[in-house]
């Protein structure tokens, strides 16, 4: 004993002497970050017992061996564990507890019973660890945030980075950061090559009201009754005849019937421009001698209401990956209330507003808008208040987060096809550039029978924690915002903890929840110190991947983009040219008797045209993404006739891709966009083909069924099929 207490003298001298070199060094201040030491004291039996900062089995190994099948030896509580007492969180759609999970990681690895009795150790196993257990954390510098883009953001941002004991630029800085955080869209700062940037380029854009009306309806072509959370939309002024039609056929069909329509511009925000109609003789569609872009949709007419008040659901969603797909979902949100008793609509009551619409830049204006410090009154409250009262009256709420859950997973999926297209042409894989996350605002509605509605996705909800009062006769101030400031900040701090560039077990795991994992203390070494023991669990939960069994298959279009992309080139262009269409058919083999390259070029023209005239702000020539599936849809009627559209489509995707090797990068992707080579394989796995399917001998009968004799021209040498996609 007297020996081993010598070495371990030994130990805390060198360890000691080690701490007072670093001290010597020179460390940048802005990057010095103070770690302290832990205690050490030898006790009867000469085991070293040492402060909270050390390995938590050797604070607890008792001095007397206990009797097997006692859970503590000793009779006490474990000293330095996390709390083993279940948490409970004012959300119902939190976890109700926090179940610490795999026992041997807290233990940092070392063998336990099951019963809970420590297993004896030989001495050589106790030194090795009493070493271990004093070496010093590696000092490293502090997470580097850029906040000088932040806007309204800005409050909560820094409330966040102080709590995370992080570093904050306010002004920018000259040396890189490793996150910026952007008050509106990517391109807020055109000078970043790395880092993290809380925006995904071409989001703002995807999620205007009739990009994101258009991936919708997409995917209810192929899956009506999974995508049935959207109401049905005209888009205007392209599709006035088509809307006109459907008001005439209805009002035919039952004189005393009179739908509504709620109207919404295309680039509106905060409620603006918002109006309800019930004819077509109430549109606004020219201001000025301009046409107007909106949306027009049916309106619900019979919500789930609250103090008979109408209200929507501001939930808060965090992509944090979009190669892995990567979807996490804040447990808490906000509920906005309209200011007047809601009454269904009619021709007396269509202009009133507070009655209606639920947005809070429309309600707040009201003289009845109730300003509240607390969660569950108001006119904006928590979520979890709002559940709280709904499963106090018998609702399943259970069954309604789930519902939720899905609507959000779905709609990243509609929109996710474009968003990879943006990407591609804003950073491209041979160019340097950051890696990208982003938190959306969904507004969704609950409709009577508890049925959850999509009204919109924000590209850039609001995160203001205060709100503007009028403390005088004429004088505005701002204060602070107790409900905003518990939802926002949180969402926020929680963000930058999953997208620490140090903290890589946070979210271990392929889908596990992310607030049941409980790290060791051993993995404080090369963490941020933002003393994760301190800082509640995640708010933050992780629903995609974990579900993808779930959703996987909806992914069909991602697959039709990843083909468009292949032949778009390396310039980083977002559109097809002729030439590489017609590349694309050769080398898919797509042409036959039935669809001669005469016929693929009047299908070009014929759909170019046509989305040309659609979207009319656009100044690139060639076929963008979505009037690609038009064509890929196209192609596969006339391949598949039998079939319905669904099968259509993963028939035809399987044929391409079994003409189709890995994709080998940028060289590759230039061959087929200017010739008629074929991409080489073996070299890479595809960048942008998720789901793995080789074509089926069904589909190489289906194909060569459909007199598909081979073309004049000499073809290239086909390829083994080696598809992940």
């Amino acid at each position: 004993m007297g020996d081993h207490y010598g070495d371990v003298k030994v130990q805390l001298g060198q360890m000691k002497s080690l701490g007072e070199d670093a001290e010597k060094e020179e460390v940048d201040p802005e990057e010095e970050m103070p770690v302290s030491s832990p205690s050490a004291s030898p006790d009867s039996t000469g085991r070293i017992t040492t402060g909270p900062g050390t390995d938590a089995l050797s604070t607890n190994i008792c001095k007397q061996k206990g009797k097997r099948g006692s859970k503590n030896p000793c009779g006490k509580p474990l000293q330095g564990f996390p709390a083993h007492a279940v948490k409970n969180f004012n959300s119902p759609i939190c976890d109700q507890t926090l179940h610490i999970k795999g026992t041997g990681t807290i233990l940092q690895g070392k063998t336990a019973e099951s019963n809970g009795n420590y297993v004896h150790e030989s001495s050589n196993t106790q030194e090795t660890r009493c070493k271990d257990e004093f070496k010093l954390p590696r000092k490293r510098r502090p997470v580097t945030v850029d906040t000088s883009k932040a806007k309204t953001s800005l409050e909560a941002l820094k409330l966040s980075i102080k709590e995370l004991q992080w570093k904050q630029f306010h002004t920018g800085r000259r040396a890189a950061c490793d996150i910026y955080w952007h008050g509106v869209s990517f391109h807020d700062n055109e000078n970043i090559v790395s880092g993290q940037v809380n925006k995904f380029p071409g989001m703002v854009e995807m999620l205007r009201k009739i990009n994101l009306s258009r991936a919708v309806r997409t995917m209810q072509e192929l899956f009506p009754e999974e995508y049935d959370f959207y109401p049905r939309s005209w888009i205007l002024p392209e599709e006035y005849q088509q809307f006109s039609t459907e008001i005439r056929m209805v009002k035919e069909s039952d004189g005393t019937e009179s739908p509504t329509f709620i109207v919404k511009p295309d680039g509106g925000s905060q409620g603006d421009g918002i109006y309800l109609i019930q004819d077509t003789v109430d549109l606004k569609l020219v201001v000025g001698t301009q046409a107007k872009q909106a949306v027009v949709q049916e309106y619900i007419h019979k919500p789930l209401l609250i103090d008979k008040l109408k209200f929507d659901i501001r939930l808060y969603v965090l992509i944090k990956s979009m190669q892995p797909l990567e979807i996490y979902i804040a447990k808490e949100g906000l509920t906005r209330f309209c200011t007047e008793p809601y009454q269904e609509p009619s021709q007396k009551n269509l202009s009133r507003v507070f009655m209606h619409l639920t947005n809070y830049s429309l309600n707040v204006q009201s003289g009845n808008y109730v300003h509240s410090d607390s969660q569950n009154t108001g006119s904006k409250r928590t979520l979890s208040s709002v559940l709280y009262r709904l499963a106090a009256k018998g609702v399943d709420i259970k069954r309604v987060w789930s519902d939720i859950i899905a609507l959000v997973i779905k709609s990243v999926i509609a929109v996710l096809p474009d968003l990879k297209v943006h990407y591609q042409a804003d950073i491209p894989p041979a160019k340097p550039g950051p890696t990208c996350f982003q938190i959306l605002g969904f507004d969704i509605l609950l409709m009577k029978n508890l049925k959850p509605v999509l009204l919109e996705v924000n590209s850039n909800p609001s995160m203001r924690i205060e709100h503007e009062q009028e403390v005088a006769p004429g004088v505005f101030e701002y204060v602070p915002s107790p409900v905003d400031e518990q939802v926002k900040v949180g969402v926020i701090r929680d963000t930058l903890r999953l997208m620490d560039p140090f903290n890589k077990k946070l979210t271990a795991g392929g889908g596990s929840d992310p607030v049941e994992v409980i790290p060791a203390h051993g993995d404080s070494q090369g963490r941020s110190p933002d003393n994760a023991d301190n800082l509640p669990p995640l708010c933050l939960k992780q629903v995609y991947p974990k579900y993808t069994k779930q959703f996987n298959h909806l992914r069909l279009v991602e697959r039709i983009a990843a083909l468009f992309i292949r032949f778009l080139g390396v310039k980083g262009n977002m559109r097809l040219g002729p030439t590489a269409f017609r590349t694309f058919i050769r080398t898919c083999k797509l042409s036959n008797s039935n669809l001669t390259m005469a016929s693929v070029d009047i299908l070009y023209i014929d759909i170019t045209r046509r989305w040309s005239f659609a979207l009319a702000d656009s100044r690139e020539a060639g076929m963008g993404l979505q009037a690609f599936v038009e064509a890929f849809f196209n192609l596969a009627g006339r391949r598949f006739k039998s079939l319905a559209l669904r099968e259509q489509v993963v028939s035809l995707l399987d044929l391409c891709e079994s003409h189709l090797g890995p994709q080998s990068g940028a060289e590759d992707r230039r061959s087929l966009s200017c010739s008629r080579a074929l991409p080489r394989g073996g070299r890479t796995q595809a960048l942008y083909l998720p789901h793995p399917r080789p074509i089926s001998p069904a589909a190489h009968r289906r194909a060569t069924s459909q007199d598909c004799r081979p073309h004049q021209r000499p073809k290239p040498r086909t390829l083994r099929a080696n598809v992940e996609n």
